[in-house]
């Protein structure tokens, strides 16, 4: 009989990265509202990918299974 997989968590899917070192990444906040009041290095800051810490890194592996 064959083993079940296990289904990726579809939320955790589009906000985590994985890297190939296996680093999880996510989006820093602030980013989608008043965009034009902002500074253009505050953009530039905000929309780098930010390292989660180890704790929720080891849930959210747990998440996505197969990535």
């Amino acid at each position: 009989m064959a083993k079940y997989k296990m289904k990726t968590h579809s939320g955790a899917k589009g906000r985590f990265y994985l890297t190939g070192s296996g680093k999880v990444l996510r989006r820093k906040i602030n980013i989608n509202n008043f965009r034009r009041k902002k500074r253009g290095e505050t953009l530039r800051l905000i929309s780098r990918k930010m390292a989660v810490s180890p704790g929720t890194a080891r849930r959210v592996r747990r998440l996505m299974p197969y990535s």
